[in-house]
């Protein structure tokens, strides 16, 4: 049994990386995608994990693919598919460390993935994980229904991250109804503050949050801030946990970081959400936190995840400037 699964989008971040001799920009290749990105931050904290996906059959796929098995992720899920490419995503980067995407995906191997391509066995865990960039294209939309629909029956946790990018729906207006079409089905939604107004209409933390959690019956709202932390709602506990200030050079990947030291601490405490009290919910969010702060030190998605002792070293230096 795996501790959490995860279906998705794996890709390559091209990440700017200087230029060259001949002033022309140059990009790194970093293996990432959202789903990819929140399993090796909790395989790098000691969690046993499996993706589920679908890759070409090509260099970048293969190195994909190899990237997470020398991570320790269960790759028996992975499809390398020799009739589309595997996704690629230029990131542009800002100089406040936020960054914006370009995308080559016409079509991505990631979008091709079957229901028939699942392996039911698979989904043996104790948290099942998915991102909107599987339910932009069909059959990939299919397969993600049918296994969602297999995890809530086998009674799993079910996290979920919009993680809106505009460029890979048709319109803004199909991202929203699809990306809402789901939300009930999830136990705990990981969203960014952008994407709260996008969804609810109001970048008021308390009442967007109170909106999305009554109108879709979540469980757990987390609201992602930057650099400034992270609200979260959880039933009738809900409050700010400041963040972490650190030296951004990209944030791909921070909020998959967060979101992976999240389910860390909900597999680490081994009870229901509704068990918590708010300062077990409070301590949570700021260790899911700094993860987010040491990701976003580092370039690409998957090779920034922090290891346990790095969190935990900047928690206690973060405790003794405190005190």
């Amino acid at each position: 049994m795996y501790d959490v699964v995860a279906l998705g989008e794996l890709l390559i971040d091209f990440t700017p990386a200087g230029k060259s001799d001949n002033g022309n920009a140059l990009y790194e290749c970093n293996p990432g995608g959202a789903p990819a990105n929140v399993l090796a931050c909790l395989a790098e904290l000691g969690k046993k994990t499996a993706f589920l996906g679908k890759v070409g059959d090509d260099e970048f796929g293969r190195f994909l693919r190899d990237v997470l098995a020398e991570r320790g992720i269960c790759t028996k899920g992975l499809i390398l598919d020799s009739e589309a490419n595997t996704t690629l995503a230029f990131v542009h980067l800002h100089p406040d460390g936020d960054r914006s995407f370009s995308f080559f995906r016409k079509p991505g191997a990631d979008t091709l993935l079957r229901p028939d391509e699942i392996d039911r066995a698979q989904l043996n865990a104790a948290i099942f994980h998915f991102g909107s960039l599987s339910l932009t294209n069909d059959p990939s939309r299919s397969a993600t229904l049918t296994a969602l629909r297999w995890a809530k029956e086998k009674g799993m946790l079910v996290s979920y991250d919009p993680n809106l990018r505009p460029p890979l729906w048709p319109s803004l207006e199909e991202a929203r109804r699809q990306i809402l079409a789901v939300m009930r089905q999830a136990d705990l939604v990981k969203i960014s503050h952008e994407e709260l107004e996008f969804l609810t209409g109001t970048d008021d933390l308390e009442a967007g949050s109170a909106q999305l959690s009554r109108d879709y019956g979540l469980r757990l709202l987390l609201v992602t801030l930057g650099k400034d932390g992270c609200y979260f709602r959880l039933g009738e506990l809900n409050g700010r946990v400041p963040g972490f200030q650190v030296q951004a050079v990209d944030a791909t990947g921070a909020g998959d970081g967060f979101l992976g030291g999240m389910l860390y601490e909900i597999l680490r405490r081994g009870k229901a959400l509704e068990a918590w009290t708010g300062e077990e919910m409070a301590s949570s969010v700021r260790f899911a936190n700094a993860i987010g702060a040491l990701v976003v030190t580092r370039k690409g998605g998957i090779p920034a995840m922090p290891k346990l002792a790095e969190v935990q070293r900047l928690l206690s230096t973060s405790e003794k400037q405190r005190v």
